[in-house]
């Protein structure tokens, strides 16, 4: 079976984001970045050379498929921000209803900037899918 690409890794987190050089996406990562951590009680961690993570725990498919991924994290990336925000928690659709200006992917919320979302219901979306990912993947 295939080793997962994407891995935990000791690159710096904040030299990857003090090098974005759209200013915009740099103070929003930032934010992000202190969300999160708030969310998780979590110091971040790099995945790969451009997702930051928060937190960790292992999933395995019936596949047989198993590797750690990011209780939850995010990735500043060139056309939006990618969210890495789980789903199958209770308000999940409710909140994303009042958020603003995004788009959704399977476990991926895409925004282009923090100012088109209400940031409030940002936090709380990030708040309940951490403790979703907690509660589903106790060891």
């Amino acid at each position: 079976m295939a080793e997962p690409k994407t891995k935990r890794n000791a690159g710096s987190v904040e030299a990857f984001l003090n090098s974005l050089p759209d200013e915009q996406k740099r103070r929003d990562a930032f934010t992000l970045l202190d969300i999160m951590r708030k969310a998780t009680q979590a110091e971040p961690q790099m995945w790969g050379s451009n997702i930051i993570g928060f937190g960790v725990y292992h999933y395995k498919y019936a596949s047989g498929r198993e590797g750690d991924w990011p209780l939850i994290g995010f990735s500043p990336r060139k056309q939006n921000l990618t969210l890495y925000v789980n789903d199958g928690f209770e308000q999940r659709d409710e909140l994303l209803k009042s958020l603003g200006k995004h788009k959704t992917g399977k476990a991926c919320l895409y925004v282009n900037r923090l100012d088109d979302i209400d940031l409030p219901t940002l936090r709380k979306l990030i708040k309940q899918s951490v403790q979703h990912m907690i509660k589903t993947h106790r060891s």
